[in-house]
């Protein structure tokens, strides 16, 4: 009998599956959200490592104190200075399960004003 899936599942399934298809070799820049943080990691699917990571447990990539746009563009800022530093410039966008918009929008911006490339 197959498991039921929530949306959410369905949906990061979907983008998953999706990105696995137009990534060739390119590293992932994979973001997690929830109510109080927001984290963003550049992982190497064909090695199964993680080359950079930021996140808002940073307690200087806060500058107000709680999860907003704000803080998801400082640590936009910090995941492409990161990825740069490992040699990396091009990478694929995946959001997971969440919808492009507030947060993870502002994070993404803020990354390719970085000099992330996707």
């Amino acid at each position: 009998m197959k498991e039921k899936l929530t949306p959410f599942a369905r949906r990061r399934r979907r983008v998953r599956t999706a990105l696995k298809s137009r990534s060739g070799t390119k590293p992932r820049l994979s973001v997690h959200r929830t109510s109080k943080h927001i984290y963003a990691q550049v992982i190497d699917d064909l090695q199964g490592q993680t080359i950079a990571a930021a996140s808002t447990l940073e307690k200087d990539a806060r500058p107000d104190g709680g999860a907003t746009v704000a803080a998801a563009t400082e640590v936009g800022k910090r995941i492409a200075e990161r990825a740069k530093q490992a040699g990396v410039e091009k990478v694929v966008f995946d959001r997971g399960g969440f919808i492009f918009h507030g947060r993870v929008k502002a994070l993404a911006d803020a990354a390719r004003d970085g000099g992330l490339e996707f």
